[in-house]
């Protein structure tokens, strides 16, 4: 029988888990082809603005297959509720039989987003950060400045959101550990720092390429659908270096796909996320580079930290 594993057990297991490490494991499984992906299943809503994804999959030879299912429902927060909500189901490759319900309320996606930010700002950021920009004041937002720390550290960060309640809010929330300034628009934020991460669910560009100075690194996030985009196509034709966590999932959703739509980037300039990890010559090589690290989600993620969850319980 399957054991069902609650919210307050999932967040004492990751304590004792590197999930930078396991996402690394598993964007090179991916990359090399040892794994089994399908397309992203989505259900976009209008009345209230939210969206579901059906994320699933398996490593070959591995013990387990995972279905998960996440969501972000962007009013939830005026109700008192996560606006990120979902669950995770851990299945045995060899007979099919359900072994785990993670009942993680969409934290296990929040977690495995922020430590691939932190696998892209590891392998792309420039050597010196002089700040940690930071587009949005969500969750993610928060989680990604948690995770930068482990191996990009930097204590001063410029955030951006869409009101000055959040930003405020945000800036209360973080303080005790983080150097704050608020920004008034999201190019302010890129005068300053030369870490950004994006983490909105925008519609409309909010960093131009004349914003970006050179020598930044930008990781992102939130633009996982095909009408979801946070930096203008022509940012990403002005990039030394753009890497996809997904080139399959490029060609339907993110920055690149926006980019590619708008004749102002071919895929034949892109490389993979677990393809550039292996190969420091994809990697950046002078401080000067301008890289773009486009994160759409990959099932693969949700594999390697539901797999780390049941076999840490």
């Amino acid at each position: 029988m399957a054991i069902v594993i609650n919210l307050t057990d999932i967040k004492t297991i990751l304590k004792n888990v590197d999930v930078v490490a396991a996402m690394e494991e598993g964007f090179v499984q991916y990359s090399n082809g040892n794994t089994v992906v399908p397309p992203v299943g989505e259900l976009l809503f209008s009345e209230p603005k939210g969206e579901a994804h059906i994320k699933y999959g398996y490593i070959k030879q591995d013990d387990y297959y995972v279905i998960k299912v996440a969501s972000g429902f962007y009013d939830n927060p005026k109700l008192g509720i996560a606006s990120s909500q979902g669950l995770m189901l851990l299945f045995s490759q060899k007979t099919g039989q359900p072994v785990a319900v993670l009942l993680d309320e969409g934290h296990l996606t929040d977690i495995r987003t922020a430590a691939a930010g932190a696998l892209a700002a590891k392998y792309f950021a420039p050597e010196h950060i002089t700040a940690i920009g930071v587009i949005g004041t969500g969750i993610q937002a928060r989680l990604q400045l948690e995770y930068l720390q482990k191996n990009t550290p930097c204590k001063t960060a410029w955030v951006w959101g869409r009101t000055t309640e959040s930003m405020e809010k945000f800036k209360v929330d973080i303080e005790t550990d983080f150097d704050v300034h608020l920004a008034s628009s999201p190019s302010e934020v890129a005068r300053h720092a030369n870490l950004i991460v994006t983490t909105t669910p925008s519609e409309t560009p909010l960093l131009l390429a004349e914003d970006i100075l050179p020598g930044t690194h930008i990781t992102a996030v939130g633009s996982d659908t095909s009408e979801k985009q946070e930096l203008e196509s022509v940012l990403l034709a002005k990039a030394d270096i753009v890497i996809a966590d997904s080139i399959p999932q490029s060609k339907s959703r993110g920055e690149i796909y926006r980019a590619i739509k708008d004749s102002k980037l071919s895929l034949g300039e892109i490389n993979e996320l677990g393809q550039a990890i292996q190969n420091p010559a994809l990697q950046r090589t002078t401080e000067e580079q301008i890289s773009v690290v486009d994160l759409t989600g990959v099932a693969v993620q949700d594999i390697m930290i539901a797999r780390a969850i049941y076999t840490n319980f």
